[in-house]
């Protein structure tokens, strides 16, 4: 390499953010999948210039090797002490004994999490939340774990404000995910919130993954599988969404599927598990939303674009699903790389997804 591609490197390295230290605690016996998830999806995330946006770090009580509940065993690369430093940090699921079944945390564990900083976010994924729980970290808060363990995890926290039928929530710098995938879920969100669409589109394409499933999702739907031999709406979902911008309803649907707007809509909804309005309306925000992080064009052509016929009526709707207003929204989500280093979290209000 010559001088002038030495100089420019070192350039780049001294004008680079600093990345966002993350913290993922290992708790024995550590739920495998839950534990991969924050290095693999935040380890993804980058800015612009290809520098990474996040730091992120295995941790454990110790440095000794953390069992998993799935017959193999993982080595943290740090003892607790990384806790202390961390801007997140992650409490993937996990089968500890004391917060799982009486309530209560080790000592040494409350020992370890009482060294966080006040100011960092903490996250859990599934189970981990008993362990936030345990802490008295959720107390009085809104939190979510997975499905299958919310009346436990209700009967040892009442003072929990326990929501099973969310993917994901927040509540201030408190981030906690349901089972397993929805842990991919909010690690995207995190990325999203921090440093806008762009970074978190990266890291789901990576992934092969959706860039974001709303956080109010339900955990589960149960869905009809067709007959064999019956014609799917997808065709028909994939014409609406490239045609946002047109009059989509029941009729023209129903329609372009060559279905009775009956035989239509009970499909559809086996298949998507909303009804075809409602998945329209919800496609629609979401391609404003895009439009609102990536581009500069003014409110009333996103509301154009995306179907929603005038500004005031998008604004109406962002109301009412997300909180906020387009140029709200458009402030707090839009990629901005001064927020690239050490960001937490945008004000709640923007958030409720």
């Amino acid at each position: 390499m010559n001088s002038s591609a030495h100089q420019a490197a070192a350039r780049r390295e001294s004008t680079a953010p600093t990345p966002h230290l993350v913290a993922v605690l290992a708790l024995e016996p550590i739920v495998g999948f839950d534990m991969t998830i924050p290095p693999l999806v935040l380890g993804e995330a980058h800015d612009e210039a290809g520098n990474p946006l996040y730091d992120v770090h295995v941790c454990g009580l110790s440095t000794d090797g953390v069992a998993s509940t799935t017959g193999y065993t993982i080595v943290p690369e740090f003892g607790p002490e990384l806790l202390a430093r961390a801007d997140t940090v992650i409490v993937p699921g996990t089968k500890i004994v004391e917060p799982r079944t009486q309530g209560v945390l080790p000592p040494e564990l409350a020992g370890a999490l009482a060294t966080i900083r006040p100011d960092a976010r903490i996250v859990s994924i599934c189970t981990g939340a008993f362990v936030l729980g345990a802490a008295g970290i959720l107390d009085g808060r809104r939190a979510t774990t997975h499905w299958h363990f919310a009346d436990q995890f209700r009967s040892l926290y009442p003072n929990v404000q326990l929501d099973e039928n969310q993917l994901f929530v927040q509540d201030g710098n408190i981030w906690t995910a349901a089972g397993l995938a929805a842990g991919i879920d909010l690690c995207l969100h995190l990325i999203r919130t921090d440093h806008g669409s762009a970074a978190a589109n990266g890291a789901a394409r990576y992934c092969v993954m959706p860039p974001w499933r709303e956080g109010g999702q339900s955990q589960f739907i149960e869905r009809h599988v067709p007959d064999p031999g019956e014609d799917g709406t997808a065709p028909t979902r994939l014409w609406a969404l490239n045609h946002l911008d047109k009059d989509l309803d029941l009729n023209s649907l129903a329609a372009h599927a060559r279905m009775s707007v009956r035989t239509f809509t009970r499909r559809f909804k086996a298949e998507t598990g909303m009804a075809p309005g409602a998945w329209i309306l919800q496609q629609r925000l979401r391609h404003a939303r895009h439009l609102l992080e990536s581009t500069e064009l003014p409110i009333d052509e996103v509301a154009y674009s995306a179907g929603m016929g005038t500004a005031a009526s998008l604004r109406h709707h962002m109301r009412l699903a997300l909180g906020v207003p387009p140029l709200a929204y458009r402030k707090t989500f839009r990629a901005n790389p001064a927020r690239f280093a050490g960001s937490i979290a945008a004000p709640h209000a923007a958030l409720r997804d």
